[in-house]
């Protein structure tokens, strides 16, 4: 898994270079990156946590002093396809935010300064400065037989 085409500050520290997949991005002073992360196309700024298995498209920006927790995943794109054009939708994530494992943050969203997801959380709306958010959108809308 390479590292390539990126501007990673000389501060960063990456647990196991070998063993993440960074492109096209920056990622600013202070950051640490653990194992099995991917990054393409995205700013993260400084003195960022990024836990193992977290997965960063491009078109997300990420602020300062950010908690990526294990196992979060951006989506960069509203309505994916196989065929025809592809269309990211940025996504911001303010300075001082903490987001739990296991959490899917959807496209085109922005979370505000110091705000808080819980694990496992998906993320479909805009989340306010200073607020804690945490759940899941899905409801039931019948049976399989």
């Amino acid at each position: 898994m390479p590292i390539e085409r990126s501007n990673i500050h000389p501060s960063v520290k990456i647990w196991h270079p070998e063993l993440v997949n960074i492109y096209d991005s920056e990622v600013g002073k202070g950051t640490k990156i653990a194992s099995f992360v991917e990054i393409g196309g995205a700013k993260i700024g400084k003195n960022c946590k990024i836990e193992a298995y977290a997965f960063i498209p491009p078109g997300v920006t990420i602020g300062d002093n950010v908690f990526i927790g294990p196992h979060v995943v951006f989506t960069n794109d509203k309505y994916p396809k196989t065929k025809g054009e592809w269309t990211t939708s940025p996504t911001i994530v303010c300075n001082g935010v903490s987001i739990g494992a296991n959490s899917t943050v959807l496209s085109g969203i922005t979370i505000g300064e110091k705000s808080m997801i819980g694990a496992g959380s998906v993320v479909c709306e805009n989340v306010k400065p200073h607020h804690v958010m945490f759940g899941e959108k899905a409801v039931a809308r019948g049976t399989i037989h």
